[in-house]
């Protein structure tokens, strides 16, 4: 046997490895170890004490918005700013029983990072529920883009010129 067969061919999409998981399982799973929460129960969690961290990477946050007050960790060193053991930890991470809130744009990747904060033992980490775009549904504070125009509302180019005379 060749030597330079791809990983495709020594391992179908269709036979998954055994002992591997979807993730569908993963997702789902972490969210039974989650006491989640709605946007409002988290707006007062936060108005309250518990830190609000925004995973979401540069370029969401400059589309859609943040959470004014929130704190911005990136998904890729969420868990080295959070472990109180570790010398790259942020200021906040004072110890395991913090209140964390993790967010995200749609809720997805948040619960995961909030399970594996609980893995390096904040047992108090949790997230939202729909995550930043549902936060901006129900009206919650928001800083940033505002919702785009709908055409109807603009002037069309016929009427546009006399507008301003």
């Amino acid at each position: 046997m060749s030597q330079n067969r791809s990983v495709a061919t020594r391992c179908p999409a269709s036979v998954p490895p055994p002992g591997s998981r979807g993730i569908d399982e993963i997702l789902a799973a972490a969210r039974t170890r989650l006491d989640r929460l709605d946007p409002e129960q988290a707006h007062m969690a936060h108005r309250t004490g518990a830190l609000l961290v925004d995973i979401r990477p540069a370029a969401q946050r400059a589309a859609h918005g943040t959470v004014p007050g929130s704190l911005i960790v990136e998904r890729n060193v969420l868990e080295w700013r959070f472990d109180p053991r570790c010398a790259a930890r942020l200021p906040q991470a004072v110890g395991y029983d913090v209140p964390v809130i993790v967010i995200c744009q749609e809720g997805y990747t948040s619960s995961l990072a909030a399970a594996a904060l609980q893995d390096i033992g904040l047992y108090r980490a949790t997230d939202v529920i729909g995550g930043f775009a549902a936060w901006r549904i129900v009206g919650l504070p928001v800083l940033g883009p505002t919702p785009p125009t709908r055409p109807s509302t603009l002037a069309s180019p016929a009427t546009a010129g006399r507008a301003s005379h």
